[in-house]
């Protein structure tokens, strides 16, 4: 069935707070945080791994941010024309929420300036929804505030598809296959260990990888990604070229870590040649003669299928939570506090 993305309000601040439970669609607020350049791609990606999975439910998508993150003014044009008020989208109420990645702006993520508002979401999310996910730095932050777990850098970026051990008989991995390969693009990892301390159940991990998938099961369910299932087949390349893009022009002094896992060898090939070249010289290599079109022909989405099984059962998770709180006494009561 199709995601319907409801349109930005045309009034604020006249609804009732936080709606009771409902039989209608299963309404998900998208608080995307992603930089400028992504904001449209990662709207297209969540919400097409939504419709994939939605099957027969009917899902409609609150598309949202945060409003201390800075932004360009053609980013703020589209937010204001598209984008709920965050403060309406809680307002309202959801039954669920979706919180994106960011690139860190900030040494520390205390630091960040969407900080108390992100603290706030969290809250929110763990009193108001039936379920949230956390996606990468997101995912990051909601731990360190959670439980004061501190993610550490590693030595290079961890960037391609990696394989992934599955926890036997989760619902939330109803037909998901292991080996379980995700894509994951990130400068930093939550230890293993520490979570399983705090209490988290890891749902994938790898000794290569740590912690895939992870979740904590309170009033709300929090599920966590250190991957990311909503990536589509290009976009570990698109990063990729980024990054070349980033070193060509010197704002990065290293070239990017080839991505593991997700290339043939031919491609691995063509840009390795690249590569050279660019080392050789670096300022007179144009970004336009990447080989991008004949990099991403070769191309599969290896761990498409396991993503959409992943989100069906989160979204079967948020259905039956919904339907159990409208059997509850005083249900609606409590999630309007």
């Amino acid at each position: 069935m199709p995601v319907e993305i409801e349109p930005r309000p045309a009034t604020a601040g006249r609804r009732a707070p936080h709606r009771g439970p409902s039989a209608g669609p299963l309404v998900i607020g998208l608080v995307n945080i992603m930089p400028d350049a992504a904001l449209h791609s990662t709207e297209a990606q969540f919400g097409g791994l939504l419709q994939a999975a939605s099957g027969g439910e009917a899902v409609r998508l609150r598309l949202t941010s945060l409003p201390e993150l800075p932004r360009s003014p053609a980013a703020l044009e589209h937010i204001r024309l598209s984008y709920w008020p965050l403060e309406d989208v809680l307002t309202e109420g959801v039954d669920a929420l979706i919180v994106t990645g960011t690139e860190p702006r900030a040494p520390a993520l205390r630091d960040e300036p969407y900080w108390q508002r992100f603290v706030q979401l969290l809250d929110f999310a763990r009193e108001h929804t039936a379920s949230s996910i956390w996606s990468c730095l997101a995912a990051h932050a909601a731990v360190l505030e959670l439980d004061g777990i501190e993610r550490r850098r590693l030595p290079e970026k961890r960037c391609g598809v990696y394989p992934h051990d599955t926890l036997t008989g989760h619902s939330l991995l109803a037909g998901v296959r292991a080996p379980l390969p995700m894509p994951h693009s990130r400068w930093n990892e939550l230890p293993p260990e520490n979570l399983r301390a705090a209490g988290y159940t890891l749902l994938s991990w790898s000794e290569e990888n740590g912690a895939d998938a992870f979740v904590r099961e309170e009033r709300s369910v929090l599920l966590f990604f250190q991957g990311h299932p909503e990536y589509e087949g290009t976009t570990l390349l698109k990063e990729y070229r980024r990054d070349v893009g980033r070193y060509l022009n010197g704002q990065q002094s290293h070239y990017p870590t080839l991505p593991r896992g997700y290339l043939s060898a031919d491609a691995t090939a063509r840009l390795a040649e690249f590569r050279e070249k660019a080392h050789a010289q670096r300022s007179a290599t144009p970004l336009e003669s990447f080989p991008f079109a004949m990099v991403a022909a070769g191309l599969e989405s290896t761990w498409r299928s396991s993503a959409v099984a992943l989100y069906r059962n989160w979204l079967s998770c948020i259905s039956a939570r919904r339907a159990r709180s409208q059997l509850t006494p005083g249900a609606a009561a409590r999630r309007s506090r």
